[in-house]
């Protein structure tokens, strides 16, 4: 009787944080998750712009799907920088397609952003809302979709966009740890073990409490998301883009206060200015998501993922 053929799903970005944790889960399903990392201590090291990491990943034959993780994701310095922004998000990215398509179409489930919408007209945002991102690293995320839509026009290559809103949470043994630190639990929770203010930029935003309004999605179900769209994908279905979120609103002192009860330091805020590039409000339509890929977050409570943040830096 034949073995059954290994399935390798290709993580860009395999060492961050969304990588790490759908590495994670991949094993955990019986899939080989083989990541492409500038930084990494596992896999194949080395930039997706470069053919001769593709050559190593090709090595023994295709990949059944590529999950596109890799990129710059600050927001503020992408306005400070726009410059690294385009030339990884976008440069470095497209001639990763063309190391792709070259050698015979592969599935691209591709790590898209909330920033796409900008400043939304309504909330919460649906898929189909205008795309005015308003920063460069929003710009990158929405004009790579419109690349992969023409490289499906043009040459066939089967692609789904998945506009994170803001992940965060624990799974397995994998935990935000960027590089700076940029995201509110992580550095909330770290200045609260401190004995530090936690820091809120915005106050007077137009909102319940003067903060901006975030969607927070736990990782776990962000990379149920992937699995399910890779699937999507191998089972023939139609590129498309879907929001991925917790579909609920927290304000970032919501989001603090969670923290606060998570670890009995009640330490009041620090506020300062906004930062270039943050709008007020973000929260996700995940109504398409459910239909299409039959998927619902089961773990995304702001409470719940504060607990593990916390627990995490103990």
């Amino acid at each position: 009787m034949a073995l059954a053929q290994e399935r390798i799903w290709v993580i860009t970005g395999g060492s961050g944080y969304v990588g790490s944790s759908l590495g994670w889960v991949l094993q955990e399903r019986g899939i080989r998750a083989l990541s492409v990392d500038v930084r990494g201590t596992h896999g194949i090291r080395g930039s997706i712009a470069d053919n001769a990491v593709w050559d190593a990943v090709y090595a023994s034959g295709p990949p059944e799907l590529i999950i596109h993780c890799a990129g710059l994701i600050v927001v503020s310095e992408s306005v400070r920088d726009p410059h690294r922004y385009y030339a990884e998000n976008m440069v470095a990215a497209t001639a990763m397609l063309e190391h792709i398509r070259r050698r015979g179409p592969v599935p691209i489930v591709f790590s898209s952003s909330a920033a796409v919408y900008g400043h939304p007209t309504s909330i919460p945002i649906s898929e189909d809302a205008p795309k005015a991102p308003i920063n460069p690293y929003g710009r990158t995320k929405w004009i790579f979709e419109q690349i992969l839509a023409d490289y499906h026009r043009a040459y066939g290559l089967p692609w789904i966009a998945l506009r994170y809103f803001n992940a965060a949470g624990v799974i397995g043994t994998v935990r935000e740890a960027h590089q700076p630190e940029t995201h509110l639990l992580p550095l909330a929770a770290g200045a609260l073990a401190r004995g530090e203010a936690p820091i809120i930029y915005g106050h007077q935003y137009p909102t319940r409490d003067g903060t901006a309004i975030r969607d927070f999605i736990h990782v776990a179900d962000l990379a149920e998301a992937h699995l399910r769209a890779g699937e999507y994908l191998l089972d023939g279905g139609e590129p498309t883009a879907l929001n991925l979120g917790s579909g609920h609103g927290v304000t970032v002192l919501e989001a603090v206060a969670a923290l606060q009860k998570a670890s009995g330091r009640y330490l009041a805020p620090q506020f300062e200015d906004p930062r270039p590039g943050d709008p007020p409000a973000l929260v996700a339509s995940i109504d398409r998501a459910r239909q299409l890929l039959g998927w619902t977050p089961r773990r995304s409570d702001i409470e719940q993922i504060a607990r593990e943040v916390w627990e995490t830096i103990q």
